[in-house]
C-alpha cells in the first residue's frame, strides 16, 4: 500500500532543513524551499526554479502541497468579491474581499461551518465539518491579495477573522496562520492590522492575553443581557455575560488594547433603551468602541433590521457615555456577502 504523502505546509523551517540533510543534501535548501512555500505562495514543487529537478523530483515523490483553489468568485455592485475557496478533499469554505477608497480587507474563515449557534447567521446553520489548517487560512489572504493587487491595484491592508466559524474554537492553527501572515518569511504584514472576532470563548481569550498577541480582539455582542442574548446565541448559556466581561478584563489589563464590539440592532429583540443602557454598563469597564452593523436577513422573517429611531437611539445613549461607535453599512449583500450571510450558496 502507497504511503500518503505528507503535506509539506506542516513542516517547519527546521524540519525542512533536516529532512534535507537527512537525504545528504545541504541544510540552506530547506530555506530555499520554505522561501517558496510561504514568501512565494508556490503551489506546486516545479515553480521553485533554483532547485535542481532532481530535487524537485525527489520533493514530488515524499510531498504535496495542499494549496486552496477558488472555485467561483463573485463581484458585487459595490466592488465586494466573494470567493468560494475549495480545499484539498473538497470541502468549501467562503472569503471576502471588501474594499473601500483608503484600504482593501480580507474578510477569512477559520472552520467548514461553524462550531455555534447563533440564530441570525446562515453559517451557524452548517454542520461544523472540520478545522481549517493553518496554510488554509494563509492561502485565502493570499489569494484575497493577488485580487486587491489585479482589480483595485494595490495591496491588502486589513485582515479580520469574521468569515466563517469561530476563530477561537481553532486557536492553534488561527495563531499559526497569523504568525506566517504576520513574519518577515511570510506575507510580513503588521499584526495591527489584523482583527481577530470571536462570539466570546471566555478561556480562550485569556490565553490569548496571556500570550500577549498584537492583534486586535472584537466580540460578536449583539446583546448585554443575559436572556436576550442566550435566547439569540444559545451558547450564551455556557459562556454567559458575567465570564466574558471577566475574561475582557484581563484581556485589557495584560494588553491595553481597547475592545471592539460588533452589535446588531434587531427589532422587537434589542431595540430598547434598556438594551442599549445594559450595552453601555457592559462597556464601561475599559476603552472600547461599538460597531452597529446593518442586519443581512437569511431567507426568514424571525429576524428584522430595526428601525433608524432605534439605530439612533443606540447612538446618542453610548456617545453621551463616552464611548465611540460607528455605523456600519454592509458591503456585498446582492452576492450573500455580507456579515451573517455566509453559507456557500454561491
Amino acid at each position: 500500500m502507497e504511503n500518503k504523502k505528507k503535506d509539506i505546509r506542516a513542516l517547519t523551517k527546521e524540519q525542512l532543513r533536516n529532512f534535507f540533510v537527512e537525504q545528504g543534501d545541504k541544510a540552506f535548501r530547506g530555506n530555499q524551499v520554505y522561501e517558496w512555500l510561504w514568501q512565494k505562495s508556490a503551489h506546486d514543487f516545479d515553480a521553485m526554479t533554483n532547485i535542481s529537478k532532481e530535487t524537485r523530483q525527489m520533493l514530488e515523490d515524499n510531498f504535496v502541497i495542499n494549496h486552496i483553489r477558488v472555485d467561483q468568485m463573485q463581484r458585487s455592485s459595490d466592488g465586494t468579491i466573494k470567493n468560494a475557496v475549495r480545499l484539498h478533499d473538497g470541502l468549501i469554505v467562503e472569503s471576502v474581499l471588501i474594499p473601500t477608497e483608503t484600504r482593501t480587507t480580507a474578510c477569512v474563515s477559520s472552520q467548514v461551518g461553524c462550531s455555534l449557534d447563533c440564530k441570525f447567521c446562515a453559517t451557524a446553520r452548517l454542520k461544523r465539518m472540520r478545522n481549517l489548517n493553518p496554510d488554509e487560512i494563509y492561502d485565502q489572504v493570499v489569494a484575497i491579495d493577488n485580487e486587491s493587487r489585479l482589480y483595485f491595484d494595490r495591496p491588502l491592508s486589513n485582515i479580520v477573522f469574521m468569515g466563517m466559524g469561530e476563530p477561537l474554537m481553532n486557536y492553534n492553527n488561527v495563531l499559526k496562520a497569523i504568525e506566517k501572515i504576520t513574519s518577515p518569511e511570510g506575507l510580513g504584514m503588521s499584526p495591527k492590522r489584523i482583527v481577530v472576532s470571536t462570539s466570546g470563548v471566555p478561556k480562550m481569550i485569556r490565553k490569548m492575553a496571556d500570550e500577549e498577541v498584537k492583534f486586535g480582539l472584537a466580540v460578536s455582542l449583539h446583546s448585554a443581557i443575559d436572556e436576550v442574548r442566550t435566547s439569540i446565541m444559545p451558547f450564551n448559556a455556557t459562556f454567559p455575560l458575567k465570564e466574558l466581561r471577566e475574561a475582557l478584563e484581563y484581556w485589557y489589563s495584560k494588553t491595553k488594547n481597547r475592545i471592539t464590539y460588533e452589535y446588531v440592532v434587531w427589532k422587537g429583540i434589542n431595540d430598547t433603551q434598556k438594551a442599549a443602557d445594559a450595552l453601555v454598563k457592559f462597556c464601561k469597564f475599559a476603552p472600547s468602541k461599538v460597531n452597529i452593523i446593518e442586519y443581512n436577513p437569511i431567507d426568514d422573517g424571525d429576524f428584522q433590521q430595526a428601525p433608524n429611531s432605534a439605530i439612533d437611539m443606540y447612538k446618542n445613549t453610548l456617545e453621551q457615555n463616552g464611548i465611540t461607535v460607528t455605523i456600519r453599512r454592509s458591503r456585498g449583500k446582492d452576492i450573500d456577502a455580507a456579515c451573517g450571510q455566509l453559507a456557500n450558496k454561491s
